[in-house]
């Protein structure tokens, strides 16, 4: 049975004006997981961090943190701590006064405060930087010290509002290793906010994808890409090609399609479709190939690049193909060092994909 550290159990939160930032969320968080909100900015996932945090409060529903109600706890007495996007270093204080701050406002006796702050040094790997002031820090050693000062209090939950948000993509993805290893060494629950979705697949145990205060789907990071429950989710994360398609026939595990550019293709079917429901059949775009030569079986269409960019580890190219409206997107990894796999743009492509590869989704 699983333990969980904080459930959140049909949590409603209205503004004056009548919005509902949150609306109806039950979400269930293991101890000791890496659980992130995912969504793009107003679906709710800041609101609802900081109703776990004390900072709001539900209009109506539960949030319980370690088995007690929190609605009538404020949030200096609760078992959480949290990390914001700004990291709110005070620059006039050293990283080590930073560190201690709240051990101090807690009265904790000077021996207990040195050995502590010295602990939170080496977790965050700044072990000698405790004289260095707040303003002589890089983005990452600030993000690191924000992180230490949260943790230092020995939280049960430690919450993160994008703490990443404000670094370089190199740093940013550097600081995606090392957090997540710093949630694994010391074994707490992290609540993570994030609107980037390569930073939530990296990084959590589950993640939960909100969209206009409702939750759409909590997952595992592969479950979520490979097996996403509904048009929205397969959207948001990762780029996917959608076909909206007719269902022709079924036979068994296999389903007949035809859709706009697409013409006739098959797919494994799906519980409860019948012949003339409309579908939506997508495919990622690394799940497709490109081909100069036509190929003589399986399943593939014609068109023509549209626009290519080199990544350096990968290619994309957009392939327009006669009766579809939308380009189609495929990545290509760049396995060979010489540029012998550039297409011709004024001869015809062909886009190949395995049957398999396909998500179908109810339309």
């Amino acid at each position: 049975m699983a333990d969980y550290i904080i459930r959140i159990e049909n949590v409603t939160k209205q503004f004056a004006g009548g919005a509902k930032a949150v609306d109806g969320v039950s979400v269930n968080i293991e101890r000791g997981e890496f659980f992130s909100l995912l969504g793009p900015s107003g679906c709710g996932k800041t609101t609802l961090l900081r109703m776990i945090a004390g900072f709001e409060f539900p209009s109506e529903g539960e949030i319980f943190i370690d088995g007690q109600a929190s609605s009538l706890i404020p949030s200096y007495k609760r078992p959480t701590n949290m990390v914001f996007q700004s990291y709110a270093i005070f620059p006039h204080l050293n990283v080590f006064d930073n560190i201690a701050y709240g051990l101090r406002k807690e009265g904790l006796p000077g021996k207990e405060l040195n050995r502590r702050v010295e602990e939170s040094l080496a977790m965050i790997k700044l072990t000698g930087f405790g004289k260095r002031r707040g303003d002589q820090l890089s983005g990452g050693q600030r993000q690191r010290v924000a992180l230490a000062r949260a943790l230092v209090k020995r939280p049960k939950v430690l919450l993160l509002d994008e703490p990443l948000g404000a670094l370089d993509k190199k740093l940013r993805e550097e600081m995606q290793i090392e957090l997540r290893q710093l949630q694994k060494s010391v074994g707490i629950t992290f609540v993570f906010v994030t609107h980037d979705q390569e930073e939530a697949l990296s990084m959590s145990d589950r993640i939960a994808v909100m969209s206009k205060g409702d939750v759409l789907q909590i997952a595992g990071p592969k479950e979520l890409y490979e097996a996403p429950n509904c048009i929205e989710v397969a959207s948001f994360i990762g780029n996917i090609n959608l076909i909206n398609a007719t269902v022709k026939g079924v036979n068994g595990g296999e389903i007949a399609l035809e859709g706009p550019g697409f013409g006739s293709f098959g797919a494994p079917s799906i519980e409860g479709v019948k012949a003339g429901d409309k579908i939506v059949a997508a495919i990622r775009p690394e799940k497709l190939s490109l081909t100069a030569q036509k190929p003589t079986s399986g399943a593939f269409v014609e068109g023509m690049i549209k626009a290519s960019a080199y990544l350096g580890d990968r290619s994309h190219h957009q392939v327009f193909v006669k009766g579809r409206d939308e380009a189609v997107s495929v990545a290509a990894q760049n396995m060979e060092r010489e540029m012998s796999a550039d297409f011709d743009a004024s001869k015809p492509v062909y886009v190949t994909w395995d049957p398999k590869s396909l998500i179908l989704l109810k339309s």
